[in-house]
């Protein structure tokens, strides 16, 4: 056997090699690790949109009704407390961050939602263009959080099934031993009951 034959047999052996291990899900869960933290960028996106349109609905509001200063504090004190709470792609493994991150956003909701209802004792409130636009911006936003967080759900659902079928399992316990399952939402209390906020 001449020396190129021996080359073309190992290249072809290499060639073939590389398929067969790409074939197997090699790449799986990297793959479906990143996809998984886009998604989470994606909610963060969404939730950061919300928490900055809130500062200017507040002002809106206080230019109308200055007695609801208790709604107004509650609304601006939510927002500090989710925008303190951070989780990124390395904390995104840890349930119970995820669900102070939930728990604080969810209470955002609820501020947001009485904020939005008192709007109804004001008709000069209800009729401002800048609050109109707020609110819509706003509610358009929840729309986007609502789609941003099944798409993580399901990006997660896939990585961490990844991680214990075969055979990206093989890979999961040899190459990619620190992968862990990641985080998800879990349904806040009352979730089972839609809002009842009227835009």
């Amino acid at each position: 056997m001449t020396h190129s034959m021996r080359s073309v047999r190992s290249l072809f052996a290499v060639v073939a090699l590389s398929l067969t291990v790409a074939g197997c899900g090699i790449n799986t869960i990297p793959t479906l690790d990143e996809q998984a933290k886009a998604r989470w960028a994606d909610v963060q996106n969404q939730y950061q949109r919300r928490a900055d349109l809130i500062p200017n609905l507040v002002e809106t509001v206080k230019g109308y009704a200055k007695q609801e200063e208790k709604v107004l504090t509650e609304v601006t004190e939510a927002r500090a407390k989710a925008t303190s709470i951070k989780v990124d792609a390395s904390t995104i493994t840890d349930p119970e961050k995820l669900k102070q991150y939930q728990d604080a956003q969810a209470q955002l909701t609820g501020a947001l939602g009485r904020l939005l209802a008192v709007s109804e004792a004001y008709p000069d409130l209800k009729s401002n263009q800048n609050f109109l636009t707020l609110q819509s911006q706003i509610e358009s936003t929840e729309n986007r959080i609502t789609v941003a967080r099944r798409d993580y759900v399901e990006a997660v659902r896939q990585f961490n099934t990844a991680l214990r079928t075969f055979p990206t399992v093989l890979w999961a316990s040899t190459l990619y031993r620190s992968s862990r399952p990641m985080a998800e939402f879990t349904a806040s209390e009352g979730s089972e009951k839609a809002p009842q906020v009227k835009f």
